[in-house]
């Protein structure tokens, strides 16, 4: 009796953790901390190899701009398109082991990103360390 209690709450914690991650991905729009303005629709998905990444599908104040503070292979690029999140893993329920690039200021940082059930939004931390100590969040919202 005991295993098969033990077997059942195994199994719907794998389920509770796998719909949080279900949820992360998905079309997110960002909101710009000083206005409230929706800056962009960042998709985010689980590619063939198992990590997930995120890619600027809309920019909605200068479609042509282009990422003149990024390095490498970014320079120069148009930001609507471009992947900002990259190589994110599953774990907890949340996506994290990767980083996220902002656009703005070239600068790539380590990143989680957590779904709040509650509030139905993203919760998305970009940090300096890789336990997210030194950082900031961010929320992004359902996009329709």
């Amino acid at each position: 009796m005991k295993k098969l209690f033990t077997t059942a709450f195994v199994l719907l914690l794998a389920t509770a953790v796998f719909s949080q991650t279900s949820k992360i991905t998905g079309k997110w729009k960002t909101i710009d901390d000083k206005d409230g303005k929706v800056k962009s629709i960042v998709e985010i998905y689980k590619a063939t190899n198992g990590k997930y990444y995120g890619k600027i599908e809309k920019l909605f104040d200068n479609p042509n701009k282009v990422c003149t503070e990024c390095e490498g292979n970014n320079k120069n690029q148009p930001i609507q398109g471009l992947i900002i999140i990259n190589g994110m893993s599953e774990k907890d329920g949340k996506l994290t082991g990767g980083t996220i690039l902002d656009p703005k200021s070239g600068k790539i940082y380590y990143c989680t990103i957590s779904f709040d059930e509650k509030e139905n939004k993203l919760v998305v931390r970009g940090s300096l360390d890789k336990r997210g100590f030194l950082g900031r969040s961010q929320t992004w919202l359902p996009a329709k």
